[in-house]
């Protein structure tokens, strides 16, 4: 790996890790640890627009509380939410509500 996509993902784990909203940190912080070295450098580019929005927004988006606007990329949602699922078996009544 070159040192350029090194520090992208060093850079990407920070800015996930450090949300400065607990919730979305636990959720987005371990998902770009363990799936950000197998993404295309299109995903991590959506990755890196998604992480762009405020926290709020972006963990409503994620607990599916809030659809997304559009021009956020849903393919990369969808990994974090299937993550979530997978990680914090979130119960269905949960989400969303």
């Amino acid at each position: 790996m070159s040192i350029h996509n090194e520090t992208r993902l060093k850079r990407l784990s920070f800015r996930a890790w450090r949300r400065g909203f607990r919730e979305a940190d636990l959720i987005l912080g371990p998902f770009v640890d363990t799936h950000a070295r197998d993404l295309t450098p299109e995903a991590l580019d959506a990755l890196e627009d998604l992480l762009a929005h405020p926290d709020q927004d972006l963990y409503a988006w994620i607990v599916e509380r809030e659809a997304p606007p559009e021009g956020v990329d849903l393919a990369i949602l969808t990994a974090i939410r299937q993550f979530r699922d997978t990680v914090h078996k979130l119960p269905g009544a949960v989400r969303g509500g």
